[in-house]
This record gives C-alpha cells, structure tokens and sequence, in this order.
C-alpha cells in the first residue's frame, strides 16, 4: 500500500488552526474524498483539535503531517477479504518543540466549558491515536478510518423514537 505524505508547517500563533482545516479540507478534496463524508468530517476536526493544542499548551511552530492512502493502480486488483484487511486508515500526525507528554484532561459536568475535551475527542473519533518523542519534542499521531463515525456522535440518534 502506497502512501502518499503531505505536510504544513503551523505558526504559533491560534489563527493558524483555521487555515490548517481549510489546508486539510483542500487535501482531501484533491485526493478524492468527499468533503461532506463523515470521514473528511471527523478528519478536520481532529486536526482543529491536535494543532489546537500544539499551539495553545507550546506557544511554538507546529509541523501538520497528513498521511493519504493511495489506491491501488489499474490492473492490481485484490479479492473482497484482501480488500477488508487492507483498509486503508488515514493517518494525522502534529509534531510540536515540547517533551510534556500530552494528557487528556476531562471538562467535568461543566457543559458550557469551552476547553478541555479536545484529546477526549480524538480518542473516541480515530481508531488509535497516541504520541512518542520526536527529536528535542514530540508527535501526536492519530488514524481514522473510512467508516469513521460522524463528527457529531448524536447525528445519527433518531430523536423521536426515543421520545415515545
């Protein structure tokens, strides 16, 4: 499976989370993905997440490392069962000058709270995520899958079946 890597490098500065989800939107749509899909979704939104932090908790320059499946080439046709197994998972990665290993902090019963659920976030959208040091800072990383789950976990919940 070929992969195919791209990469922007994010300023320290927070306007720079909105330009790394128009970046990201654009990447996928020059890849083929459809913008409005649950995947291409979810995607941004783990992005917004990871360089949110990057920028905010390190105060310095980020690196934004999206990892694209590509397709396999005419003539290279797999079986069904090769296919399934070889499922390709989009792979984010944000790499950032601080060691402090990144910590998932829980927001509370505080609804309104505006901070605090970001690495909450990522772990119950993407398929694995995790971190390890990478020269004098480190690499939050994190996949998703095709299937992946909608941005919004209550989209789908069928409100007026719950309410009879």
């Amino acid at each position: 499976m070929q992969v195919l890597q791209v990469q922007l490098a994010v300023q320290a500065d927070p306007a720079e989370v909105g330009r790394a989800r128009r970046w990201v939107r654009s990447r996928l749509l020059n890849h083929g993905v459809d913008p409005d899909a649950p995947m291409a979704e979810t995607v941004v939104l783990v992005v917004s997440e990871l360089v949110t932090n990057a920028v905010v908790h390190t105060g310095c320059p980020a690196v934004l490392r999206l990892c694209l499946p590509v397709p396999d080439a005419p003539g290279q046709e797999r079986t069904e069962q090769e296919q399934e197994r070889a499922a390709p998972s989009l792979r984010v990665e944000v790499a950032d000058a601080s060691q402090v290993a990144p910590a998932p902090r829980h927001a509370g019963a505080d609804q309104d709270a505006t901070n605090g659920r970001g690495l909450e976030l990522v772990e119950l959208l993407c398929e694995r995520w995790g971190w390890y040091p990478d020269g004098s800072g480190k690499r939050v990383w994190c996949e998703i899958g095709a299937d992946a789950r909608p941005a919004d976990p209550l989209a789908g919940v069928d409100w007026a079946a719950l309410a009879q």
